[in-house]
């Protein structure tokens, strides 16, 4: 009997729990066709994991609007925008862990034709955007479509003076993530993209990811949409991200940036060590911590465990990419529009996910 009452009382211990699971995709799936209809996003796609295992994807709306073609989660490629800086602070901690480059050595060691500044900074610096480089100038530059490579791209600000004395404060800067591309293709002595490639995207399995070649017809990667002045979605112009790839350059799916998102939990490119430099926020000479690590926003969930994350808006992208690393969670949203604010989704996301 006593064998019998611990079977039944475990069976409906297994239920409650199954409800529970399939619950929250239900709860999430009507936030974000909420979200979709709210913000007049033509496309889509969600993906969540749970303990390493993916637990709901999801697309919502279009990859391209005429003739209609469904998002696929698992095929769909869009743009990630500045998520690729988490892609390349981890590929950072590659050559770290290589002992390829010293990101406390100035940049100069790696780059000695850069035009000098008034003051001298590292790497490190350059991947917590506090090292005084600008950000983009104006919607122009931001939406330049001219094709260059890493090394053509610096001349856009490489004769800009600095706008404050490096880890006097915090500057969010693209610009500062393609000198800090050309310093890792320098000490590695590889192509940037080809590093990241190689090193992050072909171990992790993530055979969608690539970096965007404006020259090259990639299939199944999403139309690029804004809002028009009549309020409805249209083509976005095109733009070439060569040079900017690792500020915001890469392509990817939401199951692919999944399974990048739980190295961040499960590490296994990179060592402990280096991955807990990449993933504590920084700090200002004042000694007042920015909330960014290297390539990584660093919080706290909305109950107070630790959260590391990244938004990313580009031409015809919006996205966010949220870990958990208590939970376990994974949570990978893209979108194929310009401008869409994903930090009060994101946290909705989080709300229906999290234990």
């Amino acid at each position: 009997m006593a064998f019998i009452m611990l079977t039944l009382s475990s069976f409906g211990f297994s239920q409650t729990i199954d409800k529970t699971i399939q619950a929250k995709p239900k709860t999430a799936k009507k936030m974000a066709k909420e979200f979709l209809e709210i913000h007049q996003i033509p496309g889509m796609a969600i993906s969540v994991s749970k303990h390493g295992k993916l637990i709901w994807s999801k697309g919502f709306g279009y990859a391209q609007l005429k003739p209609k073609v469904k998002i696929k989660p698992k095929k769909t490629i869009f743009r990630v925008a500045s998520i690729s800086k988490s892609i390349t602070g981890i590929a950072l901690g590659k050559l770290m862990d290589d002992a390829l480059i010293d990101i406390d050595k100035s940049i100069y060691e790696y780059l000695p034709s850069y035009p000098k500044k008034s003051y001298d900074f590292s790497a490190r610096q350059l991947a917590g955007n506090l090292a005084g480089i600008r950000h983009y100038k104006d919607n122009s530059e931001y939406a330049l479509n001219k094709k260059m490579s890493i090394s053509e791209g610096l001349s856009l600000f490489k004769d800009d003076e600095l706008l404050f004395e490096p880890g006097t404060n915090f500057h969010y800067s693209s610009m500062g993530y393609v000198l800090l591309s050309d310093v890792m293709q320098k000490a590695s002595n590889i192509p940037f993209d080809t590093y990241v490639s190689d090193s992050i995207f072909k171990p992790l399995k993530m055979t969608r990811s690539s970096m965007e070649n404006s020259n090259i017809e990639v299939p199944k990667k999403t139309a690029f949409y804004k809002i028009s002045t009549l309020k409805s979605p249209v083509i976005a112009k095109p733009v070439s991200n060569e040079y900017k790839v690792a500020g915001g350059g890469f392509l990817s799916t939401s199951e692919d940036l999944v399974k990048f998102g739980n190295e961040i939990i499960f590490p296994k490119l990179i060592s402990k060590e280096t991955l807990s430099e990449i993933i504590t926020s920084q700090r200002l000479k004042s000694g007042q911590k920015t909330g960014y690590g290297i390539g990584f926003s660093v919080g706290h969930s909305q109950k107070g465990t630790p959260k590391y994350y990244h938004t990313g808006g580009g031409v015809g992208a919006s996205s966010i990419l949220l870990i958990y690393p208590k939970e376990e969670l994974v949570i990978a949203v893209l979108t194929n529009l310009t401008g869409v604010n994903m930090i009060d989704f994101g946290n909705q996301l989080e709300s229906a996910f999290i234990d």
